[in-house]
């Protein structure tokens, strides 16, 4: 029988554990939010009781039950559900009692709403991480001169499907297909940015086992809401790129990720590249998943062509967690692999490395 108090000490060092990582994010606020959950959460109110004996791996590399809390509590206040919790939510500043006064009020006013989005794991949809693709999409297009075929898996909304549609500055170079409101500009560091190479993607599609619709706005201000509410630039970007998405009409298909590469890699494209990406996605699936899925990109690789080729774009996290997620192109028919840069989990800077031989 598990220890309560084990459990609930496990709890809270995954709040004092989350609380790092927001404050190495750039998020004093929710660092904060954390911290004082961590010191304050308590067993005598519903939700205060669910968290403190989660059944699950609560810290962030599991159930991530400190992101569930803080997008719940966001989603009060983007609603304007919650007077006196929006009161000392940036841009206001609270001291950290009347912060958690107002918290410990929501957890008890809202009980049922906060234990709704407990169930769900957090759904970002982190638009700078385009930052990281475009120039893997540029060197793809660098190797093979060919129209792109796009499937995206974990993609949530679709957001970063719509990558061709955002404005870039990397250093002092800068690139855009047509001007947009969607500006993503990443600290640029080591290597040039790859050569600026006609792109042309003829089809794109995406899964996740949760998808969120951008043209719903329920499901918009719950991407929203897992943002963190002191990163206004975040917001802003998101809901942009929310817009673009519903105006071209993106939609992501609701399924499992290897059945749904499965009926993607089974297909023909004659003439055309086509790329398999995901970013902070892989990750997550279970280990059997992940197993069957890298046997189907690898089948997928041995089967492709030069006239049909086939290329792998992620970024994940590796063992250098502490200097962002790693960058890798892989491509086929040859299987020639590289590590091709190194990016910010937000997507706040990329360091490039590049392509052997492609500058």
């Amino acid at each position: 029988m598990p220890d309560p108090k084990a459990i609930e000490e496990t709890v809270r060092l995954a709040f004092v554990r989350q609380a790092t990582a927001c404050r190495d994010l750039g998020s004093p606020f929710t660092a904060e939010l954390c911290i004082l959950a961590s010191e304050r959460l308590t067993t005598d109110n519903t939700v205060g009781a669910k968290i403190l004996s989660w059944p699950g791996d609560p810290s962030p590399g599991g159930d991530s039950i400190p992101l569930r809390l803080a997008g719940a509590l966001h989603a009060l206040v983007l609603a304007g559900s919650d007077e006196q919790l929006g009161s000392v939510y940036p841009p206001h500043a609270a001291e950290a009692d009347d912060l958690w006064s107002a918290i410990d009020n929501a957890l008890r006013a809202h009980a049922a709403f906060i234990l709704d989005r407990l169930k769900s794991a957090p759904q970002t949809n982190e638009v700078r991480r385009s930052g990281a693709l475009l120039p893997g999409f540029l060197t793809i297009s660098s190797l093979f001169h060919k129209p792109l075929i796009l499937s995206e898996v974990g993609a949530s909304a679709g957001l970063n499907l719509q990558w061709d549609h955002y404005d870039y500055r990397f250093g002092n170079k800068s690139w855009a297909l047509k001007p947009s409101p969607v500006l993503i500009a990443p600290e640029w560091r080591g290597s040039p940015p790859p050569p600026d190479v006609p792109i042309h993607v003829a089809s794109r599609a995406g899964c996740d086992l949760n998808p969120l619709n951008p043209a719903n706005g329920g499901d918009a201000q719950r991407l929203l809401s897992y943002i963190w509410a002191d990163q206004q630039d975040r917001l802003e970007r998101t809901r942009f790129a929310l817009a673009i998405a519903a105006a071209n009409r993106q939609t992501v298909d609701r399924a499992d990720a290897v059945d749904w590469l499965e009926k993607r890699l089974s297909g023909t494209h004659e003439g055309q590249v086509h790329v398999i990406y995901h970013t902070i996605a892989w990750q997550y699936l279970p280990a059997s998943s992940k197993a069957k899925g890298e046997a189907l990109i690898t089948a997928a690789g041995n089967r492709a062509t030069e006239t049909a080729p086939l290329a792998r774009l992620q970024l994940e996290a590796d063992e250098q967690k502490h200097n962002g997620a790693a960058l890798t192109l892989q491509i086929w028919p040859t299987g020639e692999k590289h590590l091709i840069g190194r990016a910010d989990f937000h997507g706040r800077w990329v360091e490039w490395f590049g392509w052997p031989g492609l500058r």
